[in-house]
């Protein structure tokens, strides 16, 4: 078994990518601005490279499936990047290659795994029926444009990112929707308290049914789904069960291949397994000794774009650490926009206190963290407000305080020329909130 050796590559190599989402994609295009490597990027959901975040979109209405490729498809053999559309199903270290479910292999010198997520089941009775699946590929929206053809009505297990995406796509096609949320809020275990029940009220003015404190028991059906059983025995009737309780490194194929894993693949600094020649990168990565308060795996779009960054530079002799630097995430809750910077905690930990300011309309709020003791701010949950990252990054940087984060506010104010001011009312009408443990 080749372990870490040192962080040197031979120029030389050839390399081989194994997924083709924004991690493997941003590492092909970077290796190729600073190389002349042969560089094959394998993938079994889509032959090109699309833009994951606006599936929904297709489902909508609002954009083609070729509206979503960021790339012309002339643009991978003109940039000499080839791509392969195949199964993988093992990996063989010892031997640099990849096998194919046809039984086809392929040599590698350096390979990236950057297979992402796969979707989270419940372990519950009737998972496995017709009309049950989550929403994660191609393939995901693909099956459920066959499964809501003739749906009334529709259960979504779990909430989140992809739960409430799910639930906006259904509600444009006037399916019931039915939300089924551990938490007393929407996405309660990362949003605190008073944001959770927000979000909850603005889902709920869009037509959703939040059931808080439920989880699933069982699904049930023949061979469809035709209603689903929570944990308090009541039976809700549907034709769909949207299974939104998160995702999991896709790394089954891995097995038996030597290449440590836990949940996710594991890395170090530099991205490297415990094989000198092999990298993971994005979703399917699970770093060693994450950076600062970053957790171990991140399925977050913008890391998975650094991590492609990084592991490109090392590979291309300039080795630097995957820094990801200050937290920060973006999403939309139907018609609001959420942005966050620094760490808001859903529940209560040491040191950190809450400022919390809703508008009137219930569309705008804002939650601030700081240290009580020292003031210094921590991070904000934004909603409704479209805030600068550069600015917020940069005030985090330099540990400003509370007080100096409220005072400059509209510094960060995204275009003050066409959104709404609210610094002054945030000023006069914020008020501190007990953030408790859940």
């Amino acid at each position: 078994m080749k372990k870490r050796e040192n962080n040197s590559v031979d120029p030389g190599k050839q390399v081989v990518i194994i997924g083709n989402g924004i991690a493997g994609i941003t590492a092909a295009r970077h290796i190729r601005k600073r190389s002349t490597r042969k560089i094959t990027v394998i993938s079994s959901e889509s032959e090109f490279f699309f833009s994951r975040t606006a599936l929904m979109y297709v489902y909508m209405g609002h954009l083609r499936w070729k509206d979503l490729k960021p790339y012309e498809d002339h643009f991978w053999s003109e940039n000499g990047i080839e791509l392969k559309q195949a199964q993988v199903t093992a990996v063989v270290p010892e031997e640099n290659k990849i096998v194919f479910d046809t039984g086809e292999q392929l040599q590698y010198d350096i390979l990236i795994l950057a297979t992402g997520s796969v979707p989270r089941k419940p372990g519950c009775k009737g998972e496995d029926l017709q009309g049950v699946q989550g929403l994660v590929s191609k393939q995901d929206l693909e099956l459920l444009e066959r499964n809501s053809l003739k749906c009334r009505s529709a259960v979504i297990v779990g909430g989140g990112l992809i739960g409430v995406e799910l639930a906006e796509m259904l509600a444009t096609r006037k399916i019931e929707v039915t939300m089924l949320i551990r938490e007393k809020g929407f996405w309660g275990n990362v949003l605190p308290p008073q944001d959770a029940l927000f979000i909850s009220r603005h889902l709920e003015s869009h037509g959703i049914k939040l059931l808080p404190e439920t989880q699933i028991r069982e699904i049930r059906g023949d061979t469809r789904v035709r209603s689903v059983v929570t944990d308090e025995g009541d039976e809700i009737a549907c034709d769909l069960v949207g299974l939104c309780i998160g995702v999991r490194p896709n790394i089954k194929f891995l097995k038996d291949s030597g290449i440590e894993t836990e949940e996710g693949i594991l890395v170090d600094g530099n991205l490297r397994t415990n094989f000198s020649n092999i990298f993971a990168i994005g979703d399917c990565a699970q770093h060693r000794s994450p950076k600062g308060d970053r957790a171990p795996i991140e399925a977050v779009w913008y890391s998975a774009r650094m991590m492609g960054e990084t592991v490109a530079q090392t590979i291309c002799g300039n080795t630097f650490p995957y820094s990801p630097g200050h937290w920060f995430n973006s999403a939309k809750f139907f018609d609001i926009e959420y942005q966050t910077y620094g760490r808001v905690g859903a529940a209560a930990r040491e040191q950190e206190a809450q400022l919390h300011w809703e508008h009137s309309d219930g569309t705008k709020a804002m939650t601030f963290a700081f240290d009580p003791e020292s003031q210094k701010f921590l991070g904000i949950n934004s909603f409704g407000i479209r805030l600068r990252h550069e600015v917020f990054d940069g005030w985090l940087t330099e540990e400003r305080s509370l007080d100096y984060v409220l005072k400059h506010l509209g510094e960060a104010n995204f275009d003050p020329e066409f959104y709404a001011r609210h610094e002054r009312e945030i000023l006069k009408n914020i008020h501190q909130v007990k953030v408790e443990n859940n």
